[in-house]
């Protein structure tokens, strides 16, 4: 299970008080999305702008990391930069999103640092960001961009598992939403075919117990959530000794 930008119910998202609420509860990984700062800092933001959080239009990679610092996002918190949420939980394991090509260095700078490469997982919807942090950090696990999912996926629809298999090699997982221009993507089927490729396969983002349940009985590998609470709930109740 992934907590998807922390446990963040009444929080701001993807801070470090997301991030501690989703390990409290249980959360054996955290996903987290990483934009440059000005000053080429790896900041932990989904949005690539502060309308949402912040309620400015600054973008992230308009300010210095001192100035992101300064911005009071609620509840005593503020931005916070991926080498310091790297060392604020060294035990914790990793989903980084990389958003945008000027945060693939700093990104992969602060794991260097942290000496957390196997601590983590890269994930890119663009397959050049995606390549360009993997070459950097030899051995690190990577799940597909969206273009090597999206040709996945049409060969384990189509049942040509040698086109599910290439377009797969070398990564270790796939990440994908339940369905997709209104066509169901995950299956008993797909999931089938994306294991025999080699891949683990993580659906999001889901926040509804029925819906986990479900997925767990068809065999996926990771759920990603924004209700991490819910998840480590059902976990607990689905195993052997509380059956």
């Amino acid at each position: 299970m992934l907590a998807h930008r922390g446990l963040a119910v009444d929080l701001p998202d993807n801070t470090l008080l997301a991030f501690l609420r989703a390990l409290a509860v249980g959360a054996p990984y955290l996903e987290i999305d990483v934009h440059a700062s000005s000053d080429g800092v790896a900041v932990v933001s989904h949005d690539p702008d502060l309308t949402r959080l912040a309620g400015r239009t600054d973008k992230v990679s308009d300010l210095t990391y001192a100035q992101l610092k300064r911005i009071d996002l609620g509840e005593g918190q503020s931005f916070v930069s991926l080498a310091e949420l790297l060392d604020a939980f060294p035990d914790a394991r990793f989903n980084i999103d990389i958003k945008s090509a000027e945060a693939v260095k700093p990104t992969v700078v602060a794991i260097r640092m942290a000496r957390a490469r196997d601590r983590v997982l890269i994930a890119s919807f663009s397959e050049r960001r995606r390549k360009a942090a993997v070459r950097l950090l030899p051995g690190v696990a990577t799940s597909a961009s969206f273009p090597r999912m999206a040709l996945a996926l049409v060969g384990a629809k189509l049942g040509i598992p040698a086109l599910t298999r290439y377009a797969l090699r070398g990564l270790h997982a796939v990440q994908v939403p339940l369905s997709s221009g209104g066509i169901r993507v995950v299956t008993r089927r797909t999931i089938t075919a994306l294991h025999a490729a080699g891949v683990e396969v993580h659906i999001w983002t889901i926040n509804d117990r029925a819906t986990m349940d479900g997925l767990l009985d068809l065999g996926i590998d990771g759920l990603v959530t924004d209700r991490a609470d819910v998840a480590v709930r059902l976990l607990h109740d689905r195993s052997p000794q509380n059956r």
